[in-house]
């Protein structure tokens, strides 16, 4: 058994680093921690930080070397374990007291150029503020038209992330699904669920200063006018490292206790809920990095704030970068 180790390179995680790797040492398992992902060697993966920095390790490297997520309480459903319960179970890791579950992946493509996401793939305006106009397309059937702020497409996993945020469903991860949300649609078009054997298609993708996909809310890819985004499901599955035996009532339990402290949330717009997970996934931001990173509207952007700010979801300080702006963070 041979552990590679990552930290995110942030305060709070390089502590929570140094305690992984001393609960490492003292379990005398072969270890070393690396500064990239993609570097790593071994049989395990441990990945310190939060839902984020797992998401851009993952895009570092093929998921060829289970990964083991290690947060702090709260940092996110991709997590395994916080750093005490690390330090409780890691003689589970040398004596292989654990299994690896197989995550679905979905593969994009677009002309010849293929990409990978665990989470989503959401077309979104390459400018904010702009409608976007697209066609969905599923097994080669016209599901609807529409324009808005653009669509998501999300795996089981990722249902939980942006998508939900949109006003998806909760999908649990053994269904073998995709969710096709519309972000803000203008034809009151709703979520739907179809099969990954299913050809999902995203086409006449329109707006005035262009389309991107991005992909797991960090990789932007330039769509052009003709151009059509395919996704199925992947050949090759993300695998994660668990401890646990249950799967259904581990992702329902770390939703509820997000979700406990927010009963006002549930009657939130669908926007500020997504300006929620996009905070939770990137951490702070300004509006205009809000903006930027989630393709909405600054009005849309504003308004969500605003709501957020008034029912004591966010904090707000002067950005040291720039005095002119503000920078918002969860509580």
């Amino acid at each position: 058994m041979f552990v590679s180790v990552v930290v995110r390179p942030e305060a709070e995680a390089e502590a929570e680093g140094r305690r992984v790797v001393a609960a490492l040492k003292a379990a005398r398992i072969p270890h070393e921690r690396f500064a990239s992902a993609a570097e790593a060697r071994g049989e395990v993966l441990v990945v310190v930080g939060d839902n984020a920095f797992l998401l851009a390790t993952l895009r570092e490297r093929a998921p060829d070397i289970p990964v083991l997520g290690v947060g702090s309480a709260g940092f996110g459903v991709l997590m395994e374990v916080t750093v005490s319960e690390f330090e409780a179970n890691v003689k589970r890791l040398r004596s292989g007291d654990f299994w690896v579950e197989p995550v679905d992946r979905m593969r994009c493509v677009v002309g010849e150029r293929e990409y990978a996401a665990l989470n989503e793939a959401a077309v979104v305006s390459a400018q904010a503020g702009q409608f976007v106009r697209y066609s969905l397309w599923i097994d080669d059937e016209l599901v609807w038209r529409d324009r808005g702020d653009g669509v998501i497409v999300a795996t089981p996993t990722g249902s939980t992330a942006y998508a939900l945020s949109a006003g998806g469903p909760i999908v649990l991860a053994r269904a073998r699904v995709f969710s096709c949300v519309p972000i803000c649609s203008g034809d009151d078009h709703h979520p739907l669920v179809v099969t990954q054997e299913a050809r999902v298609s995203v086409t006449d993708v329109t707006a005035t200063s262009g389309v991107d996909m991005v992909l797991d809310g960090r990789e932007r890819v330039r769509i052009g006018r003709n151009e059509v985004i395919r996704i199925a499901r992947h050949d090759v599955p993300a695998r994660f490292v668990r401890f646990g035996e249950k799967r259904y009532t581990r992702i329902l339990g770390k939703l509820k206790r997000e979700g406990e402290p927010s009963p006002i949330l549930g009657e939130a717009p669908p926007s500020a809920r997504f300006v929620l997970k996009l905070l939770e996934f990137e951490g702070p931001l300004t509006q205009q990095e809000m903006i930027r990173e989630s393709g909405l509207s600054p009005r849309t952007i504003r308004n969500a704030v605003t709501f957020l700010l008034s029912q004591g979801f966010l904090t707000k300080e002067p950005s040291l970068r720039d005095a002119r702006q503000d920078v918002y963070t969860l509580r």
